[in-house]
């Protein structure tokens, strides 16, 4: 369904993602887990094009894209398949909430206004805002924004959904409501990339887990393996930082 092959991404000198290839089907939860500069946040934002990788082949669906000669055309066309859910929110700060997810569904779906305002009141409902339809983002807690941005990527309709730590800009308290929500959409079936910092949830919700560091994919396989049995000893040192309960050696 997503087939990334050799995906190399560089500012100036640096090198960020040395050659990434990755395979995700459809339905599938993948968390992407590894240390601050490791390649995560970028690989992501190159699968949609928010950052134009240098080399490389994405496909989605039957979409297949060579980096180096995409065509805007076929980059809005595979940009359409996606959605992305943004550590800082993105929402548009002079708009209502509702306005906030019918923006999307009127200016690219062109969609009838009835018929947006009825998806995205349906949305708000699913992720428990209902009464928050005119309120503006200013008046919202962080964790009801991330909310906000979780409804107006559903509304999209997209093939996956790409989430950038949706909660590291939250505050503690509020990272649990926002969590709640992605639980609940991943039992819909809807194919999902989580770059995340939170190892009990990554753990519990996805399918596979793949770990980087240093711009490659060290290490990926289903969460009870790389939680409980994982190869790479980089690996174990990062868990082993963040959950120290567990008890593998290093």
């Amino acid at each position: 369904m997503i087939k990334l092959e050799n995906i190399h991404k560089s500012f100036g000198k640096m090198d960020v993602l040395k050659g990434i290839d990755l395979e995700v089907n459809k339905g599938d939860i993948i968390s992407i887990l590894g240390p601050s500069g490791s390649g995560k946040t970028t690989l992501l934002r190159c699968i949609n094009f928010l950052e134009k990788a240098n080399e490389g082949t994405i496909t989605i669906d039957n979409l297949s894209l060579n980096v180096k000669t995409a065509a805007k055309k076929d980059i809005i066309a595979l940009r359409k398949k996606t959605a992305m859910v943004f550590q800082s929110y993105n929402l548009f700060q002079h708009k209502t909430v509702l306005q906030n997810i019918t923006e999307g569904l009127l200016v690219v779906q062109k969609k009838p206004v009835k018929e947006a305002k009825e998806i995205a009141l349906e949305l708000l409902k699913k992720v428990g805002l209902e009464h928050k339809a005119d309120a503006y983002p200013s008046e919202l807690s962080g964790g009801q924004q991330q909310r906000v941005g979780i409804a107006r990527a559903l509304a999209l309709n997209p093939e996956v959904i790409l989430f950038d730590e949706p909660t590291s800009a939250l505050d503690p308290e509020l990272v649990g409501e926002v969590l709640d929500v992605i639980r609940k959409i991943a039992k819909s079936g809807i194919t999902m990339i989580i770059v995340t910092h939170e190892m009990n949830f990554a753990r519990e919700v996805s399918s596979r887990i793949v770990f980087m560091d240093g711009g490659v994919v060290l290490e990926e396989a289903e969460p009870q393996i790389i939680f409980n049995t994982p190869k790479h000893e980089r690996t174990k040192q990062f868990l082993k930082r963040l959950t120290p309960e567990l008890t593998f050696d290093i």
